[in-house]
This record gives structure tokens, C-alpha cells and sequence, in this order.
């Protein structure tokens, strides 16, 4: 069981260790060779601001962030932002570092926002997502990680991207476009952090129900672009993350999740903290968060990261997943 002594003495260990073993993040890599499925976008060049707040996202791509010491686990990394902006810098950025911090290879995901005049509208973000988590295992070799142990991290409306990414694997969401396509888009593990997951009502009224299907939604778009409604024992293991009085995305939205995931049978831990808000991001000294990512951080040990003790399965070029 975690005490406060145990979260701060890990947060402590964890930042004498950040220096040495943290990595500089390599250049970032197009997800689509030409235009993305359905065409469209918004005009002009991408935005970002000083605090790292993307949006006008005219080309979607993965950041590697990849560690001195590799251990042959890896993450795709979304933010939130209320599929308005992608907060980088609050959340998907230290993410990726604090990985790193455990030798795990980190892929942060700048996805296009349906706001942003994509054809695809809502499909836009899940094609990114599943287009990059085929690219990863495409490219495993590359980088040294195990085909088989891909995760996903999600924060707030990032958060909502990685469940669908988690609950929709199977789910054609565009044509294929190269060899890349013919492998799985399924992540073999989730960690949403106060994600979004009901669209319905009375937790309606979030930047993303708006962003994603408006406020005067059918009860089928509704349940399309919902969460918890397409769990199914394909579904990987998930860790969920929530403080009590989230005041953006109710904190029962990871209680609706957990509650799908037993219902399939899907292995499902939530971490409900006592206070924090939203938006925190790994979070820092002083806030009523803090330490929290220590459960994350014996999550991965009792499951992703206890598969590394063997040798990591390396995909190469031809290797097909289907």
C-alpha cells in the first residue's frame, strides 16, 4: 500500500536519478506521407505558445524521446487541451522526460483537432492515434523497443484519445497507406490520467463532447465517440488516475470507466486522489497532486515494466502484426 512517506521518498529517488538518465528529445516524424485521410485543415502553419499549447495543427506527428538506457518498453504520449489546443508543454513533454526516467522510449503525439476544419472531423484524432502506434511497432527496431509492449498515456481530452486508441483497435478508422497499416494499432497497455470518457449527459457539457460531437449530439454519436461504450475484452490492462474534485471532467468518468473494464474482464486500476483538480500534468512539490505518478510508477513495475526482464522482442522490417 502507498503512504505519503513511500510517495515522497520515490519522487525523491526519481529526481536524484532524472539528470543521468534522461535523454534529448530527437526530431519529430510526419505521420502521413501526403495529405491525411479525408484532406482539409486549418489555414496556415501550426501555433504554439511560450507555455507549449499547440493548435492550428496542419501536420500531425510523433516526437521521440528516447532514453540513454532503452528498456525495450515504449509510450505514445497525448495531452489535453479540450481537442481545442494539445497542452505539450503542462503535460506530454514532462511525461515524456519522466519515462525516460525509466528507460522507456516515449512518443509524444501532436494530433489534429476536428475544430480545425478536417474532413474527417471527429475520425481525425483516432486516425492519428492509430496511425502512430502502427508506425512505432513499424519502426521498433529502429528505435530498441518491443513490439509487444506499446503503451499509451493520456491526459484530460488526451486521455479520451487513448482509451478510443485502447478500446477501437480493431476499428478500420482509414485506408491503409503503406506497409506500416498491416500492423495492430491495439496498445498492450493504458494509463489515463482525469481522462474524459462519457460524452452523455449529465457529463456533457466538457470541451470535448463540444469539440468532438457538439452539445445537440445524437444519442448514437453520443455513444460512437464515447469511451466506455466500446470496451470489450480486447481492451488492454489500464490504469486510471482522478482527483475527487475535478472540476473540468467529473471524476466519475473514470469511475464509468472502471466500471466497463470489470465488466469485461479487462484488469483495471484507479487511483482516486483526494484532492488535485485538473490539469496537473506529473505535477509538482506543493500541489495536492504531488506524488501521484508513484502509482504509476509501481503500475508499470508490476506489469509493463516487469516484461522487459526479458529480452525485449525486436521487431524488424518484415515483421508483419495483424
Amino acid at each position: 500500500m502507498m503512504t505519503r512517506r513511500s510517495l515522497i521518498g520515490a519522487a525523491t529517488l526519481f529526481a536524484l536519478l532524472w539528470s543521468s538518465a534522461v535523454h534529448a528529445e530527437n526530431d519529430e516524424m510526419r505521420l502521413w506521407t501526403s495529405q491525411p485521410p479525408g484532406g482539409g485543415g486549418p489555414q496556415g502553419q501550426m501555433i504554439e505558445t511560450n507555455f507549449g499549447a499547440r493548435s492550428n495543427i496542419d501536420v500531425p506527428t510523433i516526437r521521440v524521446y528516447t532514453p540513454k538506457k532503452p528498456n525495450g518498453v515504449a509510450a505514445l504520449v497525448a495531452a489535453g487541451g479540450g481537442y481545442r489546443q494539445i497542452s505539450l508543454g503542462g503535460e506530454a513533454r514532462p511525461a515524456a522526460e519522466w519515462l525516460n526516467a525509466r528507460g522507456i522510449t516515449a512518443f509524444v503525439l501532436t494530433y489534429r483537432l476536428p475544430g480545425e476544419g478536417w474532413k474527417a472531423g471527429p475520425l481525425s484524432p483516432l486516425q492519428d492515434a492509430q496511425r502512430a502506434l502502427r508506425l512505432i511497432r513499424a519502426k521498433a527496431s529502429e528505435f530498441k523497443i518491443d513490439k509487444n509492449n506499446i503503451g499509451v498515456l493520456g491526459f484530460s481530452a488526451g486521455g479520451h484519445l487513448m482509451g478510443l486508441a485502447s478500446v477501437r483497435s480493431d476499428f478500420q478508422s482509414y485506408n491503409p497507406v503503406d506497409e506500416a497499416d498491416k500492423l495492430s494499432a491495439r496498445p498492450d497497455w493504458a494509463a489515463l490520467v482525469y481522462p474524459v470518457i462519457s460524452l452523455s449527459d449529465p457529463y456533457n457539457r466538457t470541451s470535448t463532447r463540444r469539440q468532438m460531437v457538439g452539445l445537440e449530439a445524437t444519442a448514437q454519436a453520443v455513444a460512437e465517440w464515447s469511451v466506455n461504450t466500446h470496451v470489450n475484452k480486447s481492451t488492454p490492462p489500464m490504469l486510471l488516475v482522478h482527483a475527487a474534485d475535478d472540476p473540468i471532467a467529473d471524476y466519475h468518468h473514470s469511475e464509468i470507466m472502471k466500471s466497463a473494464c470489470e465488466g469485461a474482464k479487462v484488469p483495471v486500476e484507479l487511483v482516486r486522489l483526494p484532492a488535485g483538480g485538473h490539469g496537473f500534468g506529473m505535477s509538482r512539490p506543493g500541489a495536492s497532486s504531488y506524488g501521484w505518478s508513484a502509482h504509476l510508477d509501481e503500475w508499470l513495475k508490476r506489469g509493463p515494466l516487469k516484461l522487459k526482464q526479458s529480452e525485449p522482442q525486436i521487431a524488424s522490417a518484415s515483421t508483419k502484426r495483424s
